[in-house]
């Protein structure tokens, strides 16, 4: 009879259970946990269209994804900048001391990483990355196709702004 860890949904599960607790702790003092290290990596890759694309694409409550980057801009490591194409809308950008930190932990991430992937021979480890990729971009697209919403209509970008008409005052007669 096969071991349980050689059943695919429970080998995902242990892997991802040592990887976030891992990165957990690695992430510790930046606000918001891994949550404020993906949304500091969405960032400083300009891969952060929106507040509400990175809630989409983090899977993080739209409200908490308020929070969070109020705390992130409050640290100095993020800031909100208004999108060229769509003045509504606001796009996440890494401050310099931001991209700096991000740098430092994305290194102990990288450790992690490879730690993790330490039980894969040398020449196996690039392979299995590239495979997780894939998947992950499936996957991610499925989920687009399914809400019916592209990256950009998530960021609220595909759509060209429409020009705000305003009224003439008229004099109060």
């Amino acid at each position: 009879m096969p071991l349980l860890e050689d059943d695919f949904g429970f080998s995902i599960g242990v892997v991802f259970r040592a990887y976030a607790r891992s990165v957990e702790a690695a992430v510790s003092k930046l606000t918001g946990g891994p949550r404020g290290y993906f949304i500091l990596a969405a960032a400083v890759r300009g891969e952060a269209y929106s507040q509400r694309f990175l809630a989409d694409r983090l899977g993080v409550d739209r409200t908490m994804m308020t929070y969070l980057l109020d705390d992130l801009e409050e640290a100095d490591l993020v800031e909100r900048k208004p999108d060229p194409a769509d003045r509504r809308s606001r796009r996440i950008v890494a401050t310099s001391r931001g991209a700096e930190l991000y740098k430092v932990l994305h290194a102990e991430v990288s450790e992690i990483d490879g730690l993790l992937l330490s039980a894969l021979p040398d020449e196996s480890q690039a392979a299995f990355r590239e495979m997780m990729y894939a998947v992950a971009r499936k996957v991610t697209a499925n989920e687009q196709t399914e809400t019916g919403e592209s990256a950009a209509e998530s960021a609220g970008t595909e759509k060209a702004a429409q020009p705000v008409r305003r009224r003439r005052s008229r004099p109060n007669v």
